[in-house]
């Protein structure tokens, strides 16, 4: 190896060096990340044992998709009437967790008229009942480009979507936010939707593994691209291998969770770090009691939090 080729392996390396101090020189002291879980990861809980676990482990927020495995939220007990809507709000509030975003299964890329006023109304029920419960959120899909439709019609699709749904939220409070999830996970993609549907009302949910698994794009430039529009995030980890994919424990895995985690640190950004243990689409995976209560550990622990 010439000195020159040596001097410039030892420059690169001195570089990334600098970046992985810079990444991790905030002061975590003054920064304290709110933390929530999705109840999809906790599909047979009642909202009472949800409400005490999330309590015990120190936890300020609750993502609810779905409440014992009934995911349309308008047909479970706790949400089919104004008298149990204000019973939900008050047991939220005497146990002082916030609900922290509302998701639904509604779907911005069909054509069919009728599928797609389906989808539509669903977020549209989903909006007023976030109203109600003063949640600032409800979450929707982009999500697949269907055979015979073309990415740019899907696109289009999406965006007329979020439009319509942003202008329905318009003074109720509410904020639609499209996950970053399904066959739409390219940065300069979501970034096309967000400028072109250019609503206050309309943001996004990162999540960063969803995205980076398909993508491998580099969090740090998904981030900077996104930054303006990210009011949510979906926290979780992968184990990659051999083309497989297997959820496991924050930290445990082989994704840039971390990296993603303390950009957003760096920020100060405001919202809620939801652990999305999918234990509704994976029944397998390690149990909501176990999983859960290590998230918070672990992100105390990342954060240097005393409890």
């Amino acid at each position: 190896m010439s000195i020159n080729s040596s001097r410039r392996s030892f420059i690169k390396m001195s570089t990334l060096a600098g970046l992985a101090v810079a990444t991790s020189s905030f002061d975590v002291k003054k920064y304290k990340p709110k933390l929530s879980f999705s109840t999809l990861g906790c599909p047979d809980w009642s909202l009472d044992k949800i409400l005490d676990f999330a309590v015990a482990n120190g936890y300020g927020g609750v993502e609810i998709r779905g409440l014992q495995r009934q995911l349309d939220l308008t047909k479970s007990p706790e949400f089919s009437s104004n008298e149990n809507i204000l019973l939900t709000v008050k047991r939220f509030k005497d146990k002082n967790i916030k609900i922290v975003d509302l998701g639904s299964s509604a779907q911005m890329h069909h054509a069919d008229s009728a599928t797609r006023k389906k989808n539509l109304d669903e977020a549209k029920n989903f909006i007023q009942l976030a109203e109600q419960l003063h949640c600032p959120y409800i979450r929707v899909f982009p999500n697949n480009i269907p055979k015979g439709q073309s990415k740019s019609q899907t696109i289009d699709l999406i965006i007329e979507g979020l439009k319509e749904l942003g202008g329905y939220a318009r003074g109720k409070g509410v904020t639609v936010l499209m996950e970053t999830h399904g066959d739409i996970v390219e940065s300069k993609d979501i970034e096309q939707i967000m400028r072109s549907v250019g609503q206050a009302e309309v943001g996004l949910v990162w999540d960063i593994v969803n995205m980076w698994s398909v993508t491998k794009e580099p969090v740090a430039g998904v981030y900077g691209r996104l930054k303006k529009y990210i009011h949510h995030t979906h926290i979780k980890d992968l184990k990659i291998a051999g083309g497989q994919e297997e959820p496991v424990l924050l930290g445990k895995g082989n994704t840039p969770i971390f990296e993603a985690i303390d950009l957003l640190a760096k920020d100060k950004y405001k919202g809620y770090y939801s652990f999305e243990w999918e234990e509704l689409w994976h029944p397998n995976i390690v149990k909501p009691e176990i999983a859960i209560a290590d998230y918070a550990n672990v992100m105390r622990e990342h954060f240097k939090i005393n409890t």
